[in-house]
């Protein structure tokens, strides 16, 4: 397993009106993190969800794609945007590092309360897997995936699990304990990074094996350590039979 990295949260607002300015603001908060860290970004923090807007938003995600990959040199660096194929549109997040897409995944489970599955297709529960990315086991879910468990189990195993979200304010207490839990219980890391949009939960962590949590609503960034020998430690510890 590699040795420490910086684990980073972004917690950016969006603005609605102005998807360039969406853009420049998180490449300038990517090119911030140091070489070497791994770096979580909202879910469509480049747009928020424009249903009036699709086409725009898709379009944005082309050149937004393009921009962080470049900032990927040396980095592990998420991107959720909106892409459309064939006439769908799919809420997809890129995982890349060294100025490549090392994993892309579709937004399974459409936040009904949203009415995301009235403008995405689904993707497909088999694209969800843990993938091996400098010299980490990394597990990728989106947002409302949190509350299914049995994507945990899918992802048990995995060093750490990267959770984009853009998760709203009423529900901010179901976002720290789900993603606690899901720490302590796959005995990993989990870095959520979440809108910080008025209406939405903040929330954004790094979160440790053992549930230790680093986070602050008043950051852009959340900064934690993603260390593999607290793995090791606290599978050891606490024995769970899965782990050996």
């Amino acid at each position: 397993m590699t040795t420490s990295k910086p684990l980073y949260a972004l917690q950016l607002p969006t603005d609605a009106t102005d998807f360039g300015k969406n853009l420049s603001r998180l490449c300038d908060a990517i090119d911030n993190c140091p070489d070497g860290a791994i770096v979580v970004t909202p879910e469509v923090c480049l747009t928020g969800y424009p249903y009036d807007r699709m086409d725009e938003a898709a379009a944005i995600a082309d050149e937004a794609l393009v921009e962080v990959m470049k900032r990927s040199k040396g980095k592990v660096v998420t991107l959720t945007t909106i892409v459309k194929e064939e006439g769908d549109y799919y809420n997809r997040t890129f995982v890349l590092h060294d100025g490549a897409i090392v994993h892309e995944q579709d937004k399974i489970r459409l936040f009904l309360l949203g009415d995301e599955d009235k403008y995405f297709t689904p993707g497909k529960e088999e694209k969800m897997k843990i993938v091996e990315v400098d010299g980490m086991r990394l597990g990728l879910m989106v947002c409302f995936e949190l509350r299914y468990t049995e994507f945990w189990l899918k992802l048990r195993g995995a060093d750490l699990i990267l959770v984009p979200a853009r998760w709203g304010l009423p529900r901010k207490g179901h976002l720290e304990i789900t993603s606690t839990a899901l720490a302590v219980c796959n005995q990993c890391y989990v870095a959520v990074a979440n809108s910080a949009d008025d209406d939405m939960a903040k929330s954004s962590a790094v979160i440790d094996p053992n549930g230790e949590r680093v986070a602050d609503d008043n950051a852009v960034v959340i900064q934690g350590e993603f260390d593999p020998r607290r793995i090791k430690l606290i599978r050891r510890y606490i024995r769970m039979g899965v782990f050996e």
